[in-house]
């Protein structure tokens, strides 16, 4: 009798774009994917923390390449993915928040979130695609979503409608380029402790409240995020395209 193997979480001979790499989960989605082998680009608007990163990486015998890259200016998204390209995987990661309530949003808070977190990721993979499909030998695009793309949170209307889009364009594009092996998911954290969430995890109240809603009791931690990346890379995840990993701590079950 020949048993079936699980296919494999290793991701060597493939070439993995990360944006918003120089911190937080897009720090930990790197590392975690050329901890599995992969070779990975860091993106991001900071080249001397880019460059610590990476020399990280070097010493510890991994394969890593920096981009300094505002995902917001497309032009120039454009031209370096091009240049660097093509990829085999895509992590589209770089995001921001302004929070605060509904009444006090500004023109410019809605448009600074909408730029980075829906417009930027857009274009980033659209860059990443249009050579992923001239290449011919599929690949998987990974964005990085939220729970806040599946449930509302207070004073997050901005981030959540942010993320709320990431969901459809994963879901409509995932149709979309099917047909070319190409598999397109989100990956959803919680609350986990980056810069980006600093200021609201310096608030006892609400981190009362936030662990309150985490089943699991506690705050995420990068670590937490890193292996969802690595299976929705992998050939491990070969059949899961149009769809969400929540890795938020039991949030969503209810």
């Amino acid at each position: 009798m020949q048993l079936p193997q699980t296919p494999s979480f290793r991701l060597e001979g493939r070439r993995a774009l990360i944006t918003g790499a120089s911190r937080g989960i897009g720090l930990g989605a790197a590392c975690a994917l050329a901890q599995a082998g992969a070779q990975v680009v860091l993106a991001a608007r900071s080249a001397d923390e880019l460059e610590a990163v990476c020399d990280a990486l070097h010493l510890a015998g991994h394969q890593a390449t920096a981009m300094t890259l505002d995902v917001s200016d497309t032009d120039a998204v454009q031209k370096s993915i091009t240049a660097a390209g093509p990829f085999d995987i895509l992590i589209n990661n770089a995001g921001v928040n302004r929070p605060g309530p509904m009444v006090d949003m500004s023109p410019a808070d809605f448009d600074t979130v909408m730029n980075v977190n829906v417009r930027a990721a857009y274009f980033v993979a659209q860059s990443v695609l249009r050579q992923m499909i001239e290449a011919g030998r599929g690949g998987s695009i990974i964005n990085t979503s939220s729970q806040m793309g599946h449930v509302g949170g207070i004073d997050r209307t901005v981030y959540c409608a942010s993320k709320f889009a990431i969901e459809g364009i994963t879901r409509s594009l995932a149709i979309e380029v099917g047909e070319h092996n190409i598999r397109v998911n989100t990956v959803c954290p919680t609350f986990i402790a980056t810069p980006l969430t600093e200021k609201t995890l310096a608030d006892p109240e609400r981190v009362a409240w936030i662990t309150s809603k985490i089943k699991l009791g506690r705050i995420g931690q990068i670590e937490d995020v890193m292996g969802a990346f690595v299976f929705l890379a992998s050939d491990a995840a070969s059949l899961i395209t149009g769809t969400s990993l929540l890795v938020d701590g039991g949030w969503t079950a209810g």
